[in-house]
């Protein structure tokens, strides 16, 4: 799930920042069976904040999903963005 948010994050962020998690929630619900698949999504406002801003935070909603199509664990993930270059005073 983490390098599914950061995949969509990474993809979405500007070239002069650098996306860092900031807070991340797990609650395990069932047990999972076989393989794990996450999705993560951004809304179209979401994309638009990520790319005009040089920083922010945003939720990245992410579904993971197992081989019977059960969700075993429900996911929230913080994630912000700042400027790459060296702080200024």
């Amino acid at each position: 799930a983490e390098t599914a948010t950061g995949m969509i994050m990474g993809m979405n962020v500007r070239d002069d920042c650098i996306p860092v998690v900031k807070d991340m929630r797990v609650q395990f619900k069932k047990r999972g069976q076989g393989a794990m698949r996450a999705v993560a999504t951004l809304t179209q406002v979401q994309r638009e904040s990520i790319r005009s801003s040089t920083k922010g935070e945003v939720t990245v909603a992410v579904t993971v999903t197992d081989e019977s199509g059960n969700q075993p664990i429900e996911c929230e993930f913080v994630w912000a963005w700042i400027p790459s270059g060296p702080r200024k005073n």
